[in-house]
Order: C-alpha cells, then structure tokens, then sequence
C-alpha cells in the first residue's frame, strides 16, 4: 500500500509540474522554428552566385568552348527553368518585404526591408533580361496565386527602378546582421542600389533613350560605387559547404571540360592583357596561351588549350556581380551619347585601370596597355571600344555580358557554331505550357508571335 501511495503522489506531482512548465520549455533558442529577417536575407544572399556560375551563361558571351563533350555551346532550342528563382531567393526576399512582424533585433526594420528591396531587384534585374516577359506583379503570392500573369519586361524596369528609389528613401541610421555580402553597411547598399539602377537604365538606351537618360542621371547624381572596395562580391569559402562552383567542377569533379575562346584570346594576347594569365593558364603543351574555336567539335583536347586559370577554379574565389569597372565603363559609354558632360575618354582609362586591378590586384602594366594603339581611346569607335573593354572585364559573367553584346552588338567577334546564331532570351520553362498555360501564352503571343524561341527579342533589344 505504502509502495502504491508513493507511486500516485510522484504522478501527480508529474502531472502539476508539467502543466506549470512555460510553454516554450521544448523550444531550442538556436533552432528557431521561424527564420528572422535578416537570416532570410542572408539565405537569399547565398544564391547569388547561381546568377553567374554557369557554363551556358558563359557560352552566351563565347567566354569559354568546350573541350571534351561539345554540345551547349551549339546553341540547341531547349527550355531553361527560371522554378528555382522563384522558389529560392525570390521567396525569402518577399517574406521580408511583406511581413508585419519583423524584429527589430538584427537591425532596424527598415533597412532589412529595403536590402531585401534591393536585392529582389537584383535578382528580377538579371531574369528578366534572360527570358523576357515574367510573372512579376501576381507571383510570390504562394497558394493565393499559383497562376500569376506575365508582366511586360517594360513594366518590370520601370517598377524595379521605383522599388530601387523606395529601398534607399526608407534606410534608417544603423547596421542590419547576418549579411554576407555588405556587413550590414547601409551606405554601400546605398551605392549598390544607385549603381544597378544605373545599370538597367543604359539597357534602355536602344528601346528608349529619353527614358535611359532621365534614369542615368538621376541614379548618377544620387551616387554610385566609388571603388573596387564597394564591389557586389560574392566570397567562396576554402570549404565544401561554401565553395566555388567551377572549383566543385573542375578540381573535385577531375572535368577540364572548358578552355578559353578562340576569341577571348585573340582580343587579350596581342595586347599583352595582364588579365588574360589570371582568366587562364599556358597550355601543357607549349607553354603559350592558345585558344580554342567556340563550337569546334573535331580538332578538340585539354593539353592544346588554355584552361580555366587557377585563381578562376579556386575553392574560394570571389563571384563578382557589380564593380566600380562595370560603372566606370556605363558613365564612358553614357558620357559618348551625350547623357553627361564627364569626360569620355577619362572614364573610359579609369575603367580599364580598376578592372585590372580588380582582376589582377596591382596596376603594373596598365600605363602600357592604355597606350597600345588598339586599345588607345579612339573617339570615333568610343563605343565599340568601350563595349569590347567591358566585355573583357565581366569574364564568368556571361549573362550579363551577354545582355550588353544583344544591347550594343560589340564585341563583334562572335561567331555562329554550325551557322547556329547566338540566341536573344531563353526559353521559358516547359512546365509552363501546361501549369500556367493562360498566361503563358498569352506572354508568348504578346512578345514573340506566340512562339517559344530562343531568337525572339527581348524587350530592350527589339
């Protein structure tokens, strides 16, 4: 009887205690079951590098031909998946923007709202100038819409540059946390956000200059990047669980599967550019720097060609997404059409100067390049020079150097694997045809003539 006492006193004492517990007593602090602002932020951020690191973007701009198993380069009509965007990045950046219950612990709510802005812009910036025409206004609405329309890629500019004027009139004094990118420094997102404003702007300079114009300026005056220490960079980490992609490919994954252009090299070895030993290395054969034909098929090899170099391949290099150069060569480019009263030819040197020292951390050899008779600033080809230089400088950025070349057409040494062109967009995603079908062709007949292909013309470039 004593033994069954015990037993029915301790197990209401159990029971009284438990009901007396707080109720986050099973909830571990540093498992938070709802991510913060910031955390969305930096896992946002972390996808970065995705927008730069891909064969086919490289392909685009003919940075790279294949070596081994040629195929991508040829350019064939495929559909390009723009899901993981969407469901990623896009998805995080969103949740900040729209949520009503932000702490305010990891930095002032308004500057984790407006970086978010600032890099939903980004992100939309560099999507839509691939595909065209995107669900913009009516996605990311999760189970409310799963049918979002198409927003015209004329209406997504002219949205993104007021989201990009709303992110900079919103920030507050004080840092935000968790950021990889910026540290939480509001002023240099700041200068980010004018710069990729600038940026979109020189993209209108076929469709619309007067609207090119107006945007240029007004993001100029608002201040720009102002050195290479101001750069979008994304750093690999030396570990697995952050390292560069061409790394995972061509050092873990043992695949030489890429050398430099034909092209590339032939615009950088005869000027002794000091980028081309960092872009790649000597080939094993003869120690020279040799590139191979874009879309060759036949006369192929690993030993013959230079590869990729080794700072490229390195498990922590740097993505660059948005430079002091890329600025520098907008401004030469803005300043030859007449936008601004700077110096064309001033800006255009400076250009070439950061964009070495960028790639290559010194400034020796650049007072030699700048005086080579090729590349000497020639203000009758201004800006065919200035759009070749810029070319050189966003090497592993293809797709944004593949949006300048459709913009401006230079470099004009491109050639067509096969007689194939180099494509105008990618194709949207084939699940789209059956998943937001409506829309979807409705985008497709509004831009293209209701045909899904690589040669239709974005926007801007019609």
């Amino acid at each position: 009887m004593k033994k069954q006492y015990i037993i029915k006193m301790l197990a209401a004492f159990l029971v009284v205690s438990c009901n007396s517990f707080d109720d986050d007593i099973n909830i571990n602090p540093n498992l938070p079951s709802e991510a913060s602002g910031t955390q969305l932020i930096a896992n946002a951020e972390l996808s970065l590098y995705g927008l730069s690191s891909s064969p086919k973007g490289e392909f685009m701009a003919q940075y790279l031909s294949e070596t081994q198993y040629v195929g991508t380069s040829l350019y064939p009509q495929e559909s390009t998946s723009f899901y993981s965007w969407y469901e990623g990045p896009l998805n995080d950046l969103e949740a900040v923007i729209t949520s009503d219950n932000l702490s305010g612990n990891q930095g002032p709510v308004e500057n984790q709202k407006a970086v978010a802005k600032i890099l939903k812009s980004y992100y939309y910036w560099n999507l839509t100038d691939r595909w065209g025409d995107l669900p913009y206004s009516e996605a990311l609405k999760g189970s409310d819409n799963f049918k979002p329309v198409y927003d015209t890629q004329e209406a997504i500019y002219n949205d993104l540059f007021i989201q990009l004027e709303q992110a900079n009139a919103m920030m507050v004094s004080g840092s935000i946390s968790d950021d990889i990118i910026y540290g939480g420094n509001m002023i240099r997102w700041k200068k980010l956000a004018n710069s990729i404003h600038l940026l979109m702007a020189l993209r209108l300079s076929e469709v619309n200059p007067t609207k090119a114009k107006e945007e240029f300026v007004k993001a100029w005056n608002a201040g720009v990047l102002e050195s290479n220490s101001d750069n979008f960079v994304f750093q690999h980490l030396a570990d697995a669980n952050n390292q560069n992609y061409w790394y995972g490919q061509v050092v873990d994954g043992n695949r030489e599967w890429w050398a430099l252009s034909e092209g590339l090299v032939a615009e950088m070895k005869p000027v002794n550019d000091p980028r081309l030993p960092i872009y790649g290395n000597p080939n094993r054969t003869n120690g020279e720097y040799i590139g191979l034909k874009y879309g060759e098929e036949d006369a192929i090899g690993t030993e013959e060609f230079s590869l990729l170099g080794s700072n490229i391949i390195a498990q922590d290099a740097p993505i660059y997404l948005l430079t002091y150069a890329q600025v520098l060569f907008a401004v030469a480019e803005a300043s030859a059409r007449g936008w601004v009263s700077e110096d064309t030819e001033m800006y255009y040197n400076t250009a070439i100067t950061e964009s070495m020292k960028q790639w290559t951390g010194s400034a020796s050899g650049i007072e030699d390049f700048l005086v080579n008779t090729e590349i000497m600033f020639d203000d009758a080809r201004a800006i065919e020079q200035i759009a070749t230089q810029r070319w050189v400088h966003l090497f592993m950025f293809g797709y944004e150097a593949w949006a300048e070349w459709r913009r401006t057409g230079f470099p004009n040494n491109l050639v067509e694997p096969n007689g194939v062109a180099v494509p105008n967009r990618l194709s949207y995603p084939d699940n789209e045809a059956f998943l937001n079908e409506t829309n979807y062709q409705e985008a497709l007949q509004r831009q293209f003539g209701g045909d899904d292909s690589i040669y239709g013309n974005v926007w801007w470039a019609d």
